[in-house]
């Protein structure tokens, strides 16, 4: 028994190597995204946000448009501000660049982002899109901390504004030289959702909220009927304990009556 159990762990544990490797591929800390699925205001500013900067080259097909009327926008809404002339409320949110224009563009296909946050996930996605530098080497001028050489400009930097690498010299162990390493990313330029301090120092506070905002509603994306399952859930859980459980009691103390 004892080693059947031992047998079970170790699976447990292998099992779990590949979602801990995949957390973030250079190793960086993830910060908290602040994801709240019930912040409908949240949720629309991020899908503005989607619409505008990332559907230009991602595409989202398994959603459609009119999912966003669950979000409390009406139609008139929806086409005026998240839509091109030419779509449909109806229609999924297809890509407006060419695949093969993509892959000549960027080296690979600008994959789908109907389930990227439950593919990467949400502190993922947060870290990542607040983590780009400046890198001349780089075909685009952009690298990323959580994904190094990673093929994608910087679309939001315009509202972030240029960050810049700051390193620092390691010494390899193994063969003894000076390695230089970043230590932390410096805001060089400030974008339009920069607060300039008096004393020179930037705040990127708006930033992080426009990036959670967008986060937000990619993990709204990949599951839009989330929240209500989640109210049926309760429903169902409190008409059994205030409702059905007391129904049983006293049936079962009706039918046991000449019993005991």
């Amino acid at each position: 028994m004892r080693q059947q159990m031992k047998k079970w762990l170790v699976t447990l544990a292998l099992c779990a190597v590949p979602f801990a490797a995949q957390a973030s591929e250079a190793g960086v800390h993830l910060d908290r995204a602040p994801v709240n699925l019930r912040d409908a205001e949240s949720l629309q500013r991020g899908a503005q946000t989607f619409t505008n900067y990332c559907l230009s080259c991602h595409g989202a097909v398994a959603m459609r448009y009119s999912r966003l009327q669950d979000l409390g926008l009406t139609e008139a809404q929806i086409k005026s501000n998240l839509m091109a002339a030419s779509e449909k409320v109806g229609d999924p949110m297809r890509v407006a660049m060419q695949a093969a224009d993509g892959k000549a563009w960027f080296g690979a296909t600008p994959p789908d982002l109907s389930l990227i946050a439950r593919s990467r996930g949400a502190d993922w996605l947060y870290t990542y899109l607040r983590t780009f530098y400046r890198d001349d080497a780089r075909p685009t001028g952009w690298n990323n901390l959580v994904f190094p050489s990673v093929g994608m400009p910087h679309v939001l930097w315009e509202l972030q504004g240029q960050q810049v690498p700051v390193m620092k010299t390691v010494k390899n162990h193994e063969t003894g030289k000076d390695e230089q390493h970043i230590e932390s990313l410096k805001l060089e330029k400030p974008g339009l959702l920069t607060r300039v301090a008096e004393d020179g120092s930037f705040d990127q506070g708006d930033y992080d909220k426009r990036v959670g905002d967008l986060v937000n509603y990619l993990v709204y994306m990949g599951e839009p009927a989330k929240v209500k399952r989640e109210q049926i859930g309760y429903a169902i859980l409190l008409f059994l304990l205030f409702i059905l459980v007391p129904l049983t009691y006293f049936l079962k103390k009706e039918y046991w009556r000449d019993i005991h």
